[in-house]
């Protein structure tokens, strides 16, 4: 992953209840901070989200979450947590994130995150709405790479 390729980034504070008896935080934990971080960048694309939807279209679920662990976050410290959509396919698209200390910028952890559209009647997979391929294409420009599917007219 290419730092620089990462054009949302958004902060979380540790807090207490996250740390384990270890004194660092849960391996749970690191989840729900890129999941945070996923919901923002939505947000920054411009994305209306409810609990079920993007911009009130088909549901989209989480099919696979990938972590690499790489150092330990401890009570109290600023994580950035940058997140960008690395591809779209026809039905799916990835979500990759890195997140560091604010302070000394070490490495925490990384995450990719594959996602679906679903047909939330038929619960079967459904071509990524050209409206979000346009979203993301403006967001991260040639940093992304979307397939846009042929269409028969």
């Amino acid at each position: 992953m290419n730092q620089k390729q990462f054009k949302h980034t958004t902060q979380i504070c540790v807090r207490n209840y996250e740390v384990d008896w270890q004194g660092i935080v849960h391996n749970a934990h690191y989840l729900q901070y890129f999941e945070v971080g996923r919901i923002e960048y939505l947000k920054a694309l411009g994305a209306r989200l409810d609990l079920n939807t993007i911009n009130g279209e088909s549901r989209v679920v989480l099919v696979r979450n990938e972590i690499d662990y790489k150092a330990p976050a401890h009570f109290d410290d600023v994580i950035n947590i940058s997140t960008r959509v690395s591809f779209i396919k026809n039905t799916s698209f990835a979500m990759e994130g890195i997140m560091e200390k604010d302070r000394t910028k070490e490495l925490v952890a990384t995450n990719i995150a594959f996602h679906v559209w679903l047909d939330p009647r038929e619960h079967a997979s459904v071509p990524v709405p050209d409206e979000f391929r346009r979203m993301v294409q403006r967001f991260e420009g040639a940093d992304c790479e979307i397939f846009w599917p042929t269409y028969k007219v």
